[in-house]
């Protein structure tokens, strides 16, 4: 592969790690991770080994929903920095190797957005509502319903009535209004602002709730509860997640990106109801790569994880699009606590009951071996390299989710997993900033700090190092490396081979299980002889 290929396809093998904004560093000390802090943790991410950087949402926002609520979209919120800082810690993620990957969210805006604000004072039938999901409500009077059944995924109604009779959508929160993606404004808009953060440098773009954007105009009851909303995506024409059209802007979003020299790339979050259905949205005119959740959602058991992996890699194969395997983010709980839990589910459902993190961290060291000898690219998730668990007992009051609020106290939401990192192993926030963080660490996190954990040879972050650099180094590794061989079809232990003299070996079993042949590179445990123990992997060359 030439040196212009390399560049234009970066994004098929590479490791991304995904940076929760306000929860990796503090550079001010106002309690909040900001770009000042990034930049001063890039030497740390290049040691560790990542290729590329994936920001959660850094624009001016309210932080209804953590940023997910935006108000500007082509500025930076100031507690986090400015286009200057931003410009910056673009260029130094490029001279330091590292891609970066911008959030746009475009299903909906924050309430204070500028257009929104103006489809409020235009009133009803303005082409400013136009840009929105404006309706009128069924009957007449102050017992006037809503237009239709849907609810909100944070809960309670996905519709609020304005002062002046009409209501509009929001199928997040009631400060995240979703816009009207048949409006031409709407879809010029986001191309503009798509080259606006490419031409400041940026390399690509993930696309949050990229299923989402379409509605079907009819605006047909749903007839479902709100625990049922994201897990019936695969509902027969459902009128607003993963609908055909929605299929027609990322063809006009890739050629936004394939207009630069080398294309810009794109990343979907897109919850569908099978690979199969997610592989069109990867058609080589549409985007580039997609979050595979199935591994996420994948039980503790040699055989559903191969499967899974299985199942994905045909159908990414058959688009000729890369896999993007993922563990964890900032949406669901960590998967340290998730394998330390019972793994008797449906696969819909996150695990419950008791976390055995002892148990968690053992299988947490495995999957990572896993994920990272599979063909494709893998995201990373803040943390994760230092075994980090859920926070489960954050106080109440401190909770800032809006599921929080919106389910009446019933889901704590996902603030569990958005945790400031501990970088050192004492101070007010743990190295974290000069102040205590947004949300409190654990007494643990001491113990998992990147000062603990640094020069430790047993340590998870030691792991994560070392497998980073042999995945660069070993030839059958990566969307570039050999192809993929499953041996064998126990039900406890799954083995691949890659190319040629490469096998990873994974024991999800209660017994220790025999090695192939050859020469142990890593394992995720201490090995007992010639065995893999319980709960663990290995990377073995047999040339």
């Amino acid at each position: 592969m030439t040196s212009a290929e390399e560049s234009k396809n970066w994004y098929r093998s590479a490791v991304t790690y995904q940076l929760y904004i306000r929860s990796f560093a503090d550079s001010d000390g106002d309690g909040l991770g900001d770009i000042g802090g990034i930049r001063s943790r890039l030497p740390y991410l290049a040691a560790l080994g990542v290729e590329a950087l994936w920001i959660n949402p850094w624009y001016p926002s309210p932080q209804a929903d953590a940023g997910y609520d935006v108000a500007d979209y082509r500025n930076i919120h100031p507690p986090f920095g400015d286009l200057q800082q931003a410009r910056a810690l673009i260029d130094e993620a490029h001279a330091a190797g590292l891609k970066v990957l911008l959030d746009i969210v475009p299903n909906h805006t924050s309430d204070e957005h500028p257009w929104f604000a103006a489809a409020l004072a235009a009133g009803p039938g303005s082409p400013e509502r136009d840009r929105f999901v404006f309706r009128s409500g069924q009957g007449s009077g102050p017992a006037q319903a809503p237009p239709n059944d849907w609810p909100s995924v944070f809960g309670g109604p996905a519709w609020t009535q304005l002062p002046d009779g009409e209501w509009y959508l929001h199928l997040f929160d009631v400060k995240q209004p979703d816009l009207n993606w048949d409006n031409a404004e709407v879809r010029a808009e986001f191309e503009n602002v798509l080259r606006f953060w490419f031409d400041l440098g940026a390399d690509g773009f993930r696309i949050d709730v990229a299923h989402g954007l379409v509605k079907d105009p009819a605006l047909p009851d749903l007839n479902l509860t709100e625990q049922q909303i994201l897990a019936k995506v695969q509902l027969p024409d459902h009128p607003y997640w993963d609908r055909p059209g929605v299929l027609e802007v990322w063809q006009e979003w890739r050629s936004v990106g394939d207009s630069y020299d080398p294309p810009k790339v794109f990343v979907a979050e897109a919850w569908v109801e099978s690979s199969a259905r997610l592989a069109e949205y990867l058609r080589p005119e549409r985007l580039h790569t997609a979050f595979d959740f199935e591994l996420m959602r994948a039980r503790w058991n040699a055989k559903e994880l191969r499967e899974t992996a299985r199942i994905s890699l045909e159908a990414h194969e058959s688009v000729d699009a890369p896999v993007m395997w993922t563990l964890s983010n900032h949406d669901v709980p960590r998967h340290v606590t998730r394998l330390g839990r019972p793994q008797e589910r449906t696969r819909s459902v996150w695990p419950e009951g008791p976390t055995d993190l002892e148990l968690g961290t053992r299988r947490a060291r495995a999957i990572i071996l896993y994920a990272l000898a599979l063909p494709g690219g893998v995201y990373l998730y803040q943390g994760e390299e230092l075994g980090l668990p859920e926070v489960e007992d954050l106080p109440e009051e401190l909770l800032q989710d809006p599921t929080w609020e919106r389910s009446g106290h019933t889901d704590r939401g996902r603030d569990g997993c958005r945790v400031p990192l501990p970088w050192q192993r004492e101070g007010v926030s743990l190295g974290f900033g000069d102040a205590a963080g947004w949300l409190p660490q654990p007494a643990s996190f001491a113990g998992l700090s990147v000062e603990a954990q640094d020069g430790d040879p047993d340590s998870m972050l030691t792991l994560y190092r070392e497998a980073l650099r042999l995945r660069r180094e070993l030839p059958q590794l990566g969307a570039g490396g050999g192809p993929l061989v499953w041996t064998g079809e126990e039900s406890d232990v799954l083995g691949l081979a890659r190319g040629a003299g490469f096998i990873c070996v994974l024991n999800t079993g209660a017994v220790a299980v025999p090695l192939p042949p050859g020469r142990v590179v890593l394992s995720s445990s201490p090995l007992a002889g010639e065995l893999l123990p319980p709960d663990a992997a290995a990377w073995i060359l047999t040339d």
